[in-house]
């Protein structure tokens, strides 16, 4: 697979375990993940918050009171994607709990979720169309070598 050319910025807010979602969060390794979800070239800023800054910026830009665990701007999708993914690492935590699975894992499998999102791909028109993106972003999971993040156990 020949990977595109990414331009990252990378950001944290403030959180509680903030120094653990740091170590773990690399750019080389954050820029892995996206890179194996791009189609073209982008230019991304990935911002990974607390709870307030995600449940504010849920609230005000989908009208949902609540923090969710990846929110993706996107502004271009060709010939170069541009867009803002914001991950909000206490849910992303909390649902790799949930899920039995690592914080590595899920914060993989929402970045290439958020980097589909943000070339187009849409899991809330269809079934059909959730369905496909869900595999797709279990294949890209693959090749990165992890397991199929809707599994059910």
């Amino acid at each position: 697979m020949a990977l595109n050319n990414l331009s990252l910025s990378l950001q944290f807010g403030q959180f509680d375990n903030l120094a653990a979602h740091r170590a773990l969060l690399t750019r080389a390794r954050v820029t892995k993940w996206i890179k194996h979800a791009l189609a073209v070239d982008a230019e991304m800023a990935v911002r990974i918050v607390g709870e307030d800054e995600g449940r504010q910026l849920n609230a005000q830009f989908r009208k949902k009171d609540y923090a969710t665990n990846v929110l993706t701007f996107d502004y271009q999708q060709a010939p170069t994607v541009m867009a803002d993914l914001v991950i909000c690492g206490p849910v992303i935590e909390r649902e790799a709990q949930e899920q039995n699975k690592s914080l590595e894992e899920h914060y993989a499998h929402m970045l290439v979720h958020g980097t589909l999102h943000a070339q187009g791909w849409d899991h809330e028109t269809s079934e059909e169309d959730a369905d496909e993106m869900e595999a797709y972003e279990t294949d890209i999971l693959a090749e990165l070598g992890y397991a199929d993040p809707y599994a059910k156990d």
